[in-house]
């Protein structure tokens, strides 16, 4: 099928739209004839034919009329044969979402001052601005030290799960690490879930020292599962100034830091996921973008178009005008025989 493109406006069949040339001829032509035309009346004198003379009435004026209106007729005729159409187009785009389990370390060593203002706090800010970028994504926040719990489950109400990731503090448990109680609370957060894609991100500065679960055990029932794991090291090398309370108000003292990079690296390998070790804020915001690029949601664009025809009104004023046209020439425009 060929298309011819006017606007908004489509043709099936352009090709008829070229016998709309004849129109103008055969109005042309018709007007020529009607300066020819001769009187069948007989008078006495030819003096009264004279159209020079004698003043034409409205209804030798309009005599023509009727033939014009045919070839209008004929026009909206060849314009309906032509199959004019409108289009409308667009796209459905569908996403395929992804979860995303954050699970944040709140131990005490996360006050070291390696970071600014401090590990916990650049975690947070740079976190959210992870969450921020996000689109379509069900994100959930997991906190953990001595033991672990579900900050917010998963959801798409991103201003709610920044809201709660503010409050977020050092203290809120008591303190340790228990990485694999961490492990094990996101899973469970993530299990359930029909998406083809399950991370869990992981972000800590210390060693295993608490809980019941063995992270390597709980890093394997999230590889059954299908959940892929990043695990973030945060902590400078060496020492870092970590606050102290004494009777003369906050003390810096420099502790070493202490982080299992094994165990993580370890971790993320058996989930199929990355270890990332961060000991800045520009690094640990690079690692954040890093894992965002990774783990890009899906997107499907499925496009459409729409066609619906335009020849009835075509049709319609094709029939008006070919009634009009009966009508003047049965009527006031009627020709003698």
């Amino acid at each position: 099928m060929s298309w011819l493109g006017l606007g908004d406006v489509y043709f099936a069949n352009p090709w008829v739209l070229w016998l709309l040339l004849l129109i103008p001829v055969l109005g042309v032509l018709e007007y020529f004839r009607s300066k020819k035309r001769e009187t069948a009346f007989l008078l006495s004198t030819a003096n009264i034919l004279n159209e020079e003379e004698r003043p034409r009435t409205l209804r030798e004026r309009l005599e023509s009329v009727p033939v014009y209106i045919r070839l209008l007729a004929l026009a909206a005729i060849f314009v309906a044969l032509a199959r004019p159409q409108s289009t409308t187009s667009g796209e459905n785009v569908f996403s395929e979402g992804i979860d995303i389990a954050l699970v944040l370390d709140v131990s005490g060593s996360m006050l070291a001052q390696d970071f600014s203002p401090n590990r916990l706090e650049a975690a947070k800010s740079i976190t959210d601005e992870f969450i921020a970028a996000r689109k379509t994504d069900r994100i959930g926040l997991v906190i953990f030290s001595r033991e672990a719990f579900t900050q917010c489950p998963l959801t798409v109400d991103y201003s709610v799960l920044r809201t709660l990731l503010t409050q977020v503090k050092s203290g809120m448990i008591e303190d340790g690490t228990a990485i694999g109680n961490a492990i094990a609370n996101g899973v469970n957060r993530l299990k359930d879930s029909d998406s083809k894609t399950k991370i869990m991100v992981l972000l800590t500065d210390g060693v295993n020292n608490s809980g019941e679960i063995d992270p390597l055990m709980a890093a394997d029932i999230a590889m059954q599962f299908g959940i892929r794991i990043y695990t973030i090291g945060v902590g400078t090398y060496g020492e870092a100034p970590y606050p102290v309370q004494t009777p003369f108000g906050t003390r810096y003292q420099m502790v070493p830091v202490e982080i299992d990079e094994n165990i993580l690296t370890e971790i993320a390998n058996r989930t199929e996921g990355k270890y990332f070790r961060a000991t800045g804020n520009n690094q640990l915001a690079d690692i954040y973008k890093e894992i965002d690029k990774m783990e890009k949601t899906k997107i499907m664009v499925t496009s459409f178009q729409n066609r619906k025809e335009l020849f009835l009104p075509w049709v319609a004023a094709a029939l008006i005008l070919l009634l009009l046209e009966n009508l003047l020439s049965k009527t006031y425009l009627r020709k003698l025989p």
